[in-house]
């Protein structure tokens, strides 16, 4: 069975920097709905479609095409008094916006001096990522899976 709309595919991968870096060793073979649900980035859901189980390509994706360019606005520097006093370099939170909508997942990557500075880009925005992927089975969704967006494994 080839990639298609509407078919749940499983890849195995491999994800490296541009220096060949391991970055995700795909220990867990990644899940999705094949068709333009969001599942996976619109590029490499174009690459893998119409292919077979067993096809492996490795295709170098620009940030753009991934987690996004490095955006300097989405870092912030906010008063320590703000915070738990329990928090720690790495801790990660959602902020809201005030009309009470989820905005943007913040990271903590540095406290000292009674401030706080927080990054809202992801950890690899701004990088160049080399993607190494097999197809490991296709099959057809089913119609929750399809009225759902996203395949129910179990």
């Amino acid at each position: 069975m080839r990639v298609t709309k509407d078919t749940v595919v499983t890849l195995k991968y491999r994800v490296l920097d541009t220096d060949g870096n391991v970055i995700d060793d795909g220990k867990e073979p990644l899940v999705y709905l094949h068709g333009g649900y969001g599942g996976i980035f619109p590029r490499l859901e174009e690459l893998i479609h119409d292919k077979a189980v067993g096809e492996k390509f490795t295709v170098k994706l620009q940030p753009e095409e991934a987690f996004g360019d490095y955006d300097e606005n989405l870092v912030l520097v906010e008063d320590a008094s703000l915070f738990p006093e329990n928090i720690e370099v790495g801790m990660a939170f959602e902020r809201v916006t005030e009309a009470g909508e989820e905005d943007v997942i913040y990271r903590i990557t540095d406290i000292a001096e009674g401030k706080v500075v927080i990054d809202g880009n992801h950890p690899l925005a701004g990088q160049a990522l080399v993607f190494e992927v097999e197809i490991a089975a296709v099959r057809p969704a089913t119609a929750e899976e399809r009225a759902h967006g996203h395949p129910h494994e179990g």
